[in-house]
């Protein structure tokens, strides 16, 4: 069974991160955290006279640049001048030119809300009457694409970063002393401590185009790295990055000088660095929430600190348990993790998730606000997803704390008392004799001590490594002096050194069958990757739901304007149009499918389908879509899908700005010069 144990945790992990990653890919641009929650003129408003000036009013402060809020007239030419202005607080306005024509206006605006977050949208507005319009406003770049992707497997990686040198650190310090010298532990924080670095260096580049252009080649221009630098966001991935080289002196001296030091001088030690540690700690989880959800809106002064207990929580538990985890099944015979360390180690986990209780239910009601919020909003649908998988975390570990208990029964009191050993020696020394035990049983050799079971060991491996082997007759040290004896008359250096490597790899083959033979400690070690797994999947939860609306913003903004409310209502009225057409060119022949989701007043996802007329999908040179509203006399509104795959184009955000009876028109081009324009009447809104 040990055998096949490692495939398993391979192959486990990997469908871990894998999900993790499907997760993230699933979130998309991050969403608005400053909601616009009024306009004036208002979204689809026609009104009898040109305003001197656009108002828009958000539900939180947001940075502007010149180029933050657009007027376009129905050319696609600007009509404001000036840079935006703010006249209250959370309500900015732009300028526009004197005396302008009638028609259809287009509203853009693209600025950074205070949590750092990008914010972008479009609407529309008449002055006189309707008319028709040639800008396209469902493209919003900041955000999204490539550069917004990484931005989030950046934030990704720097929880987790975070999570396990914050947690790792702890756990050797507060439940495991010994471990700083184990290492596999230490690679373990070391890479911890790497992943965030990096991951902030990336989130440092990537943050000038990621709420800009959305550009790939922005991410190295030095202009828009200087302007991050003096924005919020910004300074705290510089103050990370410095509180970083105070954490890189901590883990030195923990893995270094710290494992040197007597009992009197490391008792000194370990409470410089506990306290060391805990301020760097909380400044690195500061710089989160210094600049994101908690440092705006309601309660900002609670909610900061809380936000920070909540990291260093979150960090001492799933960190934690990562650390544990890696000792179960990676640390050495003679160094095993000892039931005292789990037991300190529930003992922390516990407490972390107390904290998580309380200050979760905090920042639950200060984000929501309502109790509908959780099934009306996609930022309260993703916090039960979190509370679920918090919930199979508790329960994962509660029945490791049950192998825990079992694993402490295993070591008899006497032995941890003997020839003077600490509780936690004791405790490792009886497992370690148990293990002896059950190899012993298994085995003709004798195992009765590390020392002789090593000797046999390696006897073995040596006597299996000669050319002229031992017999079956032959005892194990009769074979060691064969070899002996060959290694040196032939004086072969290179052979004496390949017998070396094979006595260390029997060695380390017994050393890990000592450390499988305790059945309480291989449940113990399958229940804590259990809750690993699941901790993989709530940390990418988790870092999806920082880049969600809050559901109280959401709400507010609904309540502000319900031609928003309608365009961010849950999807139910989704439109398809099934159009032949015959361009009359070759293969000019097929059936285009319109679909329309969710069919609402505002922002709408559409999906563009080309088929042949036995249904195979196939691709076409160019394909076009116009909404119009004769009624009304508005539009076309042109959308120019993007290509996805083989017959399928897509287009998110389109604007539809009223309800009614609109013509959707597709234009399809199959050649250079063969094309039709087919077109069906829809309800939307």
């Amino acid at each position: 069974m040990t055998q096949t144990i490692a495939p398993r945790v391979r192959t486990l992990v990997l469908l871990l991160l894998a999900a993790a990653c499907a997760l993230l890919a699933a979130a998309g641009p991050a969403s608005a955290h400053a909601a616009l929650t009024g306009s004036d003129p208002q979204q689809g408003a026609v009104v009898d006279k040109a305003p001197a000036q656009v108002s828009l009013t958000f539900s939180e402060s947001v940075s502007m640049d010149d180029d933050s809020l657009r007027i376009l007239d129905p050319k696609g030419k600007r009509v404001d001048e000036g840079r935006p202005s703010g006249t209250g607080g959370t309500t900015y306005t732009v300028k526009l030119h004197a005396g302008l024509p009638d028609g259809t206006y287009t509203v853009t605006y693209q600025v950074v809300s205070a949590d750092s977050h990008p914010v972008a949208g479009a609407y529309t507005f008449s002055i006189g009457a309707p008319s028709e319009t040639s800008v396209s406003v469902y493209r919003t770049d900041a955000g999204g694409g490539a550069v917004g992707w990484l931005y989030g497997l950046g934030r990704y990686v720097s929880y987790a970063g975070f999570t396990v040198l914050v947690g790792g650190a702890a756990f050797v310090l507060v439940c495991w002393p010994r471990g700083s010298g184990v290492r596999p532990v230490q690679r373990l924080v070391v890479s911890g401590w790497l992943a965030l670095t990096a991951a902030t260096l990336l989130l440092l580049l990537l943050r000038g185009s990621y709420t800009s252009s959305g550009k790939f080649g922005d991410v190295f221009d030095l202009s828009l790295l200087g302007e991050v630098l003096q924005t919020k966001p910004g300074a705290a991935l510089v103050s990370r990055l410095l509180l970083l080289a105070a954490a890189a002196l901590f883990v030195a001296v923990l893995f270094g000088a710290y494992e040197k030091r007597e009992d009197e001088e490391k008792r000194d030690l370990t409470f410089g660095l506990a306290v060391g540690g805990t301020v760097v700690a909380a400044g690195l989880a500061a710089t989160w929430a210094m600049s994101e959800h908690a440092s705006v809106g309601l309660q900002a002064g609670i909610a900061m600190p809380v936000d920070v207990v909540h990291l260093l929580a979150v960090a001492a538990w799933l960190g934690g348990l990562t650390s544990l985890l890696v000792a179960l099944y990676r640390a050495p015979a003679e160094t095993p993790v000892s039931a005292l360390a789990v037991r300190r180690f529930s003992r922390v986990a516990f407490g972390s998730v107390v904290a998580l209780v309380v200050t979760g239910t905090y920042q639950s009601w200060r984000q929501l606000g309502s109790w509908t919020a959780f099934t009306d909003t996609r930022y309260g649908q993703l916090l039960l997803v979190k509370i679920a998988l918090v919930a199979v975390l508790v329960g994962i570990a509660y029945l490791s704390r049950r192998w825990t208990a079992r694993l402490a029964e295993a070591a008899p009191a006497v032995v941890r008392q003997r020839e003077g050993m600490t509780e936690e020696e004791g405790v490792g020394a009886a497992v370690g004799s148990k293990a002896g035990k059950a190899e012993k049983a298994g085995t003709p050799e004798k195992a009765g001590t590390p020392k002789k079971a090593e000797a046999s060991g390696a006897a073995s491996g040596a006597a299996k490594a000669t050319s002229t082997g031992a017999g079956s007759g032959e005892s194990a040290d009769t074979g060691s002096g064969k070899a002996a004896a060959a290694v040196s008359g032939s004086g072969d250096s290179r052979r004496a050194a390949q017998l070396a490597r094979q006595r260390a790899a029997v060695d380390a083959a017994r050393r890990k069958r000592q450390r499988d033979a305790d059945p309480q400690r291989f449940g113990l070690r399958r229940s804590v990757l259990a809750e690993a797994g699941v901790a993989v999947v709530l940390l990418a939860v988790t870092t999806v739901l920082t880049q969600t609306e809050p559901g109280r913003t959401e709400e507010e903004a609904k309540a502000a304007n319900p031609s928003s409310a309608a365009a961010t209502s849950p999807a139910s009225g989704a439109v398809t149009l099934d159009m032949p057409f015959d361009t009359g060119g070759q293969n000019g022949k097929g059936v285009v499918r319109v679909e329309l989701d969710p069919a609402r007043v505002g922002a709408n996802d559409l999906h563009l389908y080309v088929e042949r007329p036995n249904g195979d999908a196939f691709d076409i040179p160019e394909v076009k879509v116009a909404f119009t509203q004769k009624a009304k006399d508005i539009g076309p509104l042109p959308v120019v899908p993007d290509h996805i795959t083989t017959g399928h184009w897509s287009a998110s955000g389109v604007q539809i700005p009223i309800a009614g009876d609109w013509e959707v028109a597709v234009t399809v081009r199959t050649s250079g010069i063969d094309q039709v324009t087919v077109s069906k009447n829809a309800q939307i809104g």
